[in-house]
């Protein structure tokens, strides 16, 4: 993802700004990536929690669970992003304290190249909100998240929010 021109989202509101939680999926040892996204993420005026590479998905959901973000952001480029998304969002998606959290997966989901679109289809039916593939601009998602309503994680955050 490249990008250009960044704004700050608009999706959520309050003094603290968005909050995003940034991770890779398990298989995933490139870093480039992720302070890539953080960086362009933090110039959008969006706080970023960078969790890195090769993050196991316990100390994901855990994470997620701790900070409550107002979407969580999987960037993935080993070729891998489809088998380890397709477990990842299950287990996201189990715990219900998550499941009104967004939760998007974008790079490289396979390593057959442009035959991407029925993993896409397959991993937004499995619960991720959106699938930005490897060929995809950062502003497409920057315009995701700007387009996000206040999420209830920022709603638990002002209560003390349910434990996961």
């Amino acid at each position: 993802m490249t990008g250009s021109g960044l704004a700050r989202p608009t999706g959520s509101t309050g003094d603290e700004g968005m909050r995003v939680l940034l991770s890779s999926v398990p298989s995933d040892a490139h870093t480039w990536n992720l302070v890539f996204l953080q960086l362009a993420l933090e110039q959008a005026g969006i706080r970023v929690r960078n969790l890195g590479a090769c993050v196991p998905t316990a100390s994901l959901l855990d994470a997620a669970c701790d900070w409550q973000p107002d979407a969580v952001v999987i960037s993935t480029v080993n070729g891998h992003g489809y088998p380890d998304g397709r477990h990842l969002i299950g287990e996201f998606r189990a715990r219900p304290p998550l499941r009104s959290i967004p939760i998007v997966i974008g790079g490289k989901l396979g390593i057959a190249g442009a035959s991407d679109g029925h993993r896409i289809r397959e991993m937004v039916r499995l619960g991720f909100d959106a699938v930005f593939p490897d060929d995809a601009d950062f502003t497409e998602l920057e315009s995701f998240l700007r387009g996000l309503p206040a999420t209830t994680a920022r709603a638990m955050r002002s209560e003390g929010g349910p434990a996961c």
